[in-house]
């Protein structure tokens, strides 16, 4: 989610920059189960252009359309979508659209607030009535400042709307341990996903980060001045470096870090000599630590490829991130997302 949010404001800023007026378009409450939940969001240019997706394809085009009358008005509406007349939904979505404006300030803390790896919430104000209204629209809040998107909406209008509060977690990373072919492929999939990647590479690596389309940096320290503190809660590590030396200093490195997953690239003979190894060296290591390693990273696809490597160990992290246990969906009572 965070992600895409950054995606919409970015792209916004962009129009803007070359004159196109802006409507962000957020699905506010939900009557029954759809294909996403409320939350989701997609930015529409006056030229019609799009960011980001409320469903899987069905309700996109009258978005568009209905968003050229808010950009035409500068007044914000509700509009709503019946998926139970089409085949695959089984809901009622009310869908807030916003004429959005990107101020400098705006931007100048959004980009801290993400840089800095803080959580951030939005609030959007409406009312179950499709229509167009003076006194509906979102606010940003980041940290102690509250940007309203759409300008002509201000706090002095809020006189019992129903309201949609969302928060917003770091963007997720994933911090690859090796560089090459396979890590290549991880890089190409997680980034697909919206997380942000980095490459860390030994020393005398000699490959640079246009090596791995998406990755957004690589990095290249001596194992010694591995700077563990930037893998938060937020973070998953796989190390596949395809040198046994390298993963078991690797390790080392992060035996005081708790990120949410760290995966172990290789079969499960190679998982306990590193594992060996490693306690050799960290006879005292936390059984927590020990406990949140996954090896072989991934999860039984039956995956042959690189890529198809990729796909196993993404889901496994998601998995974990999730807390789910992964199976097939016709096997899983109630509903299937979430």
């Amino acid at each position: 989610m965070t992600n895409e949010f950054k995606r919409l404001i970015h792209s916004s800023l962009v129009w803007q920059q070359t004159g196109k007026r802006t409507v962000m378009a957020t699905v506010v409450h939900l009557e029954g189960s759809s294909y996403r939940r409320p939350g989701v969001r997609m930015a529409i240019s006056e030229e019609g252009e799009a960011i980001g997706a409320i469903s899987g394809g069905c309700v996109e085009k009258e978005i568009i359309r209905q968003a050229q009358s808010v950009i035409q008005t500068g007044k914000s509406r509700i509009m709503t979508y019946d998926g139970r007349f089409r085949v695959g939904c089984d809901g009622l979505i009310y869908i807030l659209l916003e004429p959005m404006f990107v101020s400098e300030d705006l931007r100048r803390d959004f980009d801290a607030v993400l840089k800095e790896r803080q959580t951030f919430r939005t609030e959007s104000y409406y009312y179950i009535e499709p229509g167009e209204f003076e006194a509906i629209g979102s606010r940003l809040i980041l940290g102690d400042t509250s940007y309203s998107l759409n300008p002509a909406f201000q706090p002095e209008q809020l006189t019992g709307q129903k309201c949609f509060r969302q928060s917003f977690q770091p963007v997720f990373q994933l911090y690859i341990f090796g560089a090459e072919h396979d890590a290549v492929q991880l890089c190409k999939v997680a980034h697909h996903t919206g997380w942000d990647v980095t490459i860390v590479a030994s020393p005398d690596e000699s490959k640079s980060v246009a090596f791995f389309p998406g990755a957004e940096r690589l990095i290249a320290p001596a194992f010694d001045s591995i700077d563990a503190s930037v893998l938060d809660e937020q973070t998953a590590v796989v190390l596949m470096s395809h040198s046994f030396h390298k993963d078991v200093q690797y390790l080392i490195a992060l035996k005081d870090v708790t990120p949410a997953y760290i995966g172990l690239l290789g079969p499960v003979q190679r998982r306990e000599r590193l594992l060996n190894e490693f306690l050799n060296y960290c006879p005292d290591a936390s059984p927590e630590f020990l406990d949140q390693l996954h090896g072989p990273a991934g999860i039984n696809i039956g995956a042959e490829s690189a890529s198809e490597v990729a796909v196993s160990i993404l889901a496994e992290i998601l998995s974990v991130v999730r807390n789910q246990e992964p199976m097939a969906l016709r096997e899983k009572a109630g509903s299937i997302h979430g």
